[in-house]
C-alpha cells in the first residue's frame, strides 16, 4: 500500500488544524497508519500556514517534500500557488478561490497576482476549484470553509461518505455538528 501525501495550506485561523484533525481521526478509524504535523507558520497572525498528513501501512515522517503531495487542500488560491512546486506529478489542487490579501499587499508594497489560478492550470496542474467561502455562508458560518474543503476532498478518495460524516461527529464539537455536516455536503456536492 503507498502513502498517500496531503498537504493543507493557508491562512492563520481558517480552520486547517480542525481540518487536519478531522482527516486524521478519519484515516486512523480506516486503519492506515498516520501522521500529522504541528501548524507551521503564523497560525495567530493571518500568516502562510501549512500542515501536512501523510498516511499509508506504515509511515515514519510527517513531513512531505516537494513533488511528493497527491493532493494540496488550500483555503486561499494564493497559498495554493505557493505550495504547487510540493505537487507531484497527477496530484490535484483543490483550492477554495477566495482571495485574501497577505500583508505586503494590504500595506501596498505589492499586488495580489491576477489569474494566479489560471497560470497554476496552464502548467497542465489538475485544479479542482470551487467557491467554498459562499458555500460555508450557505451553511450557516463563514468558519466553515474548512469543511466544506474537506467535502471536496472526500470526492477525490474511496472512503464512503457515511465515514466523512461519521468523523465529522467525533471531531466538531456537539453544537456544530449539524452546520459542519451541511458544509461538507454542499462541498462534496458542488
Amino acid at each position: 500500500m503507498k502513502t498517500t501525501n496531503v498537504m493543507i495550506v493557508g491562512v492563520g485561523g481558517q480552520g486547517s488544524l480542525l481540518a487536519s484533525k478531522l482527516l486524521g481521526k478519519l484515516l486512523m478509524g480506516e486503519g492506515y497508519d498516520v501522521k500529522v504535523s504541528e501548524v507551521h507558520g503564523m497560525s495567530q497572525r493571518g500568516g502562510s500556514v501549512v500542515t501536512y498528513v501523510r498516511f499509508g501501512e506504515k509511515v515514519y515522517s510527517p513531513i512531505i517534500d516537494e513533488g511528493e503531495a497527491d493532493y494540496i487542500i488550500s483555503f486561499e488560491k494564493l497559498e495554493g500557488a505557493r505550495y504547487i512546486s510540493s505537487l507531484k506529478e497527477g496530484g490535484t489542487l483543490v483550492v477554495n478561490t477566495q482571495q485574501i490579501d497577505p500583508m505586503p499587499v494590504i500595506i501596498g508594497s505589492a499586488q495580489y497576482p491576477e489569474d494566479i489560478l489560471d497560470k497554476v492550470e496552464d502548467k497542465g496542474v489538475n485544479v479542482d476549484k470551487l467557491d467554498a467561502l459562499a458555500l460555508a455562508n450557505e451553511a450557516g458560518s463563514s468558519k466553515a470553509v474548512n469543511i466544506v474543503l474537506m467535502g471536496r476532498l472526500a470526492k477525490h478518495t474511496d472512503i464512503p461518505y457515511e465515514k466523512w460524516i461519521n468523523a465529522i461527529e467525533a471531531t466538531v464539537k456537539p453544537a456544530f455538528v449539524e452546520l459542519n455536516k451541511k458544509a461538507f455536503e454542499l462541498g462534496y456536492n458542488s
